[in-house]
């Protein structure tokens, strides 16, 4: 059965440029996150990184308490790692994250336009619906009683 890591919106997602040395432990990946990313492992943010061949990729998510690593070895093929000039670290969306671990190639995807409501217009949305809701169950009531 496979588990899901569940990310919040506030969750960023990085991906380290280049080839890493996979040898690395959570310390060096970690001093990796802090130069080539400039960001802190801690942060709870996700870190991603790839060996020359593309066939193994090293995960290092920290929370705070402490340092979570996961690693994913291909038996063939690579994964389809998003090419960037700038040296560091390239984001990509969390929709984006199990498109990469599956071998989906992001380059060649693209994502098509849609409405997303802004932070705040959200609860202003879910609200006007539920009161909406609220007049016409209660118009159905007064209905019912006639």
């Amino acid at each position: 059965m496979a588990k899901t890591v569940s990310l919040s919106p506030a969750t960023r997602i990085y991906l380290a440029t280049g080839a890493t040395d996979l040898r690395k432990s959570f310390e060096g990946l970690s001093d990796l996150v802090t130069q080539r990313c400039r960001q802190d492992p801690l942060s709870g943010h996700l870190f991603l990184f790839v060996n020359h061949r593309r066939n193994r990729l090293k995960l290092l998510y920290g929370n705070g308490t402490g340092v979570c690593g996961c690693a994913k070895r291909l038996g063939r093929g690579g994964f389809a790692w998003p090419k960037s000039s700038a040296p560091g670290a390239s984001q990509i969306l969390a929709s984006e994250l199990p498109l990469l671990l599956s071998g989906i190639d992001l380059d060649r995807t693209r994502t098509r336009p849609w409405w997303r409501p802004a932070a705040g217009a959200e609860k202003k949305w879910r609200r006007a619906r539920e009161s909406v809701c609220k007049e016409a169950s209660l118009r159905y009531k007064c209905l019912r009683l006639r």
